[in-house]
């Protein structure tokens, strides 16, 4: 079988056999060389240019260093086929990817892992996989994908200790710069095991308790990349000022949401540029990011009260539009941000004990070990902010403001 080695700055030598290299070349997953990883966040990290090109060769990497890893593990046999099909499915876990990464789900776009459907189960990347893995390979590595697999090895590309994380917690904190993506790798990927699950008795990944040390600091990294990273007040201006220019390119007909998923960053932002020119569009493009006028931590709303400016981008656009109204402010000068919950500090995974026994450990914690509920929803709050940007610097009554948003429920 032949082989080439690529260089990554993350994980130095990666090895890709024939398989891989014939995905590689298909234009689906060469698109991803054009699709960064973290968005705008450039435009805060410089750094941060990174593509999901070389993350999904990461996240190949570790799978390919991991299923080693079990295979050397008594009575654990995986087959050559399995271990192609989870190969697979770690390198093409991001084809659906829209351009900026998640901005466009937060504005109704249809999740990145739906788009990924047709693009692995159909075309050129259907045709390689059934050719070499099998008639149902497509659909294997999809179900993986999506997280709905049956395989044992499902834990690898979807769960609480998935590749996909490790992986981009490494790599996003690299290229930005920043200290906060330590993690132990090599002690999580050499405690993973497959056993026996407690709940459903079918056997799934699970880790061994002499790694909780290093599943607790992945999760605290993921916090803090969180923070000051993915949830920078500035990455978010910059975020919220894309999501309205594409919203309002789709209402103009310029692009349509079907569409958006075929685009590259600059493919997009050039289509934009040449259709529909707008202030709002060269701000974004000159990096003249909205300001912050006010902003309030979760922990001092009422989620009842305000969680729909995360999820109902419609009645967002028109909160904006009146509250730009009410503060002098013309239509896309006054823009609203709530990031969209995310599981930050999620875990559900079966853990073998030091006794030999399997227990489940979720976010509810052992009394000694991660107890995650007394700690977690406060580190969650404290990175989760409402905030309000103005084209213009201008500082914002907050009392008035929260009341206005409030009565727009």
């Amino acid at each position: 079988m032949r082989f080439e080695i690529l260089r990554d700055p993350v994980w130095n030598n990666i090895r890709v056999d024939e398989l891989t290299l014939t995905l590689l070349d298909t234009d689906v997953f060469q698109r991803l060389r054009y699709v960064r990883q973290l968005g705008w966040t450039y435009l805060v990290y410089p750094g941060a240019t990174h593509s999901r090109f070389e993350h999904a060769l990461g996240t190949h990497h570790l799978s390919r260093r991991t299923l080693a890893l079990l295979c050397e593990a008594e009575d654990t046999s995986i087959g050559e086929t399995d271990q192609a099909i989870v190969r697979s499915a770690a390198l093409l876990h991001d084809v659906g990817h829209y351009p900026f990464s998640h901005a466009l789900e937060e504005i109704g776009a249809l999740h990145h892992e739906d788009v990924a459907r047709p693009l692995i189960t159909e075309g050129s990347v259907a045709t390689i996989l059934s050719a070499q893995l099998g008639k149902d390979a497509p659909l294997k590595v999809f179900d993986l994908i999506r997280g709905r697999s049956e395989s044992p090895l499902q834990g690898l590309i979807s769960g609480s200790l998935d590749l996909d994380k490790i992986e981009y917690l490494k790599r996003d904190a690299f290229m930005c710069g920043v200290p906060y993506g330590e993690i132990d790798v090599d002690r999580l990927t050499n405690s993973l095991v497959i056993v026996d699950d407690p709940e459903t008795g079918r056997r799934s990944l699970g880790v061994q308790e002499k790694a909780l040390s290093a599943l607790e600091s992945l999760l605290f990294a993921k916090y803090q990349m969180y923070r000051n990273v993915y949830w920078h007040h500035a990455v978010r201006s910059a975020t919220a000022m894309y999501k309205r220019l594409v919203e309002d390119a789709v209402k103009a007909e310029v692009v349509d949401v079907q569409s958006l998923s075929r685009h590259t960053d600059e493919g997009l932002m050039h289509r934009l540029e040449s259709d529909r020119p707008t202030p709002l569009l060269a701000a974004l493009r000159e990096r003249r990011l909205y300001k912050r006028a006010a902003e309030w931590p979760a922990a001092e709303l009422d989620d009842d009260k305000v969680e729909w400016i995360a999820t109902d981008r419609k009645r967002v656009a028109q909160a904006e539009n009146a509250l730009a109204k009410e503060f002098g402010l013309g239509p896309g000068e006054l823009l609203l941000d709530y990031p969209v919950k995310t599981q930050m500090l999620g875990l559900d995974i079966p853990v073998l004990r030091r006794s030999g026994k399997v227990e489940r450990l979720t976010g509810e914690g052992w009394i000694g070990t991660i107890n995650l509920p007394s700690l977690s929803e406060e580190l969650y709050k404290s990175a989760r902010w409402l905030r309000v940007f103005t084209a213009k610097r201008a500082r914002l009554e907050p009392r008035r403001v929260l009341d206005a948003l409030e009565r727009s429920r």
